[in-house]
């Protein structure tokens, strides 16, 4: 009940404010709209926010889309339509890397934004995914950066990953347009 308190008010605060759309094609179709949590993240959403309205997230692909966890994209280096899928995962922006900022206000529950990293927990750069359901082991170890505020369905529609880790196999789903609308 605590989560859900805090996150109500995250959302009426005028500075929770920045909220991207994302355009997807593929298996799924249509908009996903998500709010970004300056006030838990505010590192992480600028780099969104900016790597957005660089354009660097268009016709970047879901690459990773695991059933029951997560659906992953954002690596801006190698994960843009048209590159050699294997290495899709592997790279970030031009930008340094990030340090983590945990929350212990907010669960990763189904909606929630979370960014992407590798083993060192202050790696997070370009990369995030969405959750499809409740994983609370991720909880205390990702930064959670938004919560999927509309076009959920479009998330259940992407494309699932059938190879080694979720991998996606063939052609993946992906992000035409990302856009900065607050």
């Amino acid at each position: 009940m605590r989560k859900l308190a805090f996150l109500l008010a995250l959302l009426a605060t005028p500075a929770a404010a920045t909220t991207i759309e994302i355009d997807v094609t593929g298996e799924a179709e249509g908009t996903i709209v998500i709010d970004l949590f300056e006030q838990v993240a505010p590192l992480h959403v600028e780099r969104i926010a900016t790597l957005a309205e660089e354009g660097a997230y268009d016709d970047v692909v879901f690459h990773r889309v695991i059933d029951g966890f997560m659906a992953q994209t954002g690596d801006v280096e190698f994960g843009r339509m048209g590159m050699d899928m294997r290495y899709a995962g592997r790279g970030g922006s031009e930008y340094p890397d990030l340090p983590a900022e945990f929350t212990d206000e907010l669960s990763f529950e189904r909606g929630i934004v979370g960014m992407a990293r590798s083993q060192n927990p202050d790696s997070g750069n370009s990369q995030f995914f969405i959750m499809f359901d409740h994983v609370p082991q991720l909880d205390g170890q990702y930064t959670i950066v938004g919560q999927v505020i509309e076009g959920m369905e479009v998330v259940d529609a992407i494309k699932r990953g059938t190879g080694r880790n979720g991998a996606v196999i063939g052609q993946p789903d992906m992000m035409v347009e990302m856009r900065v609308v607050d």
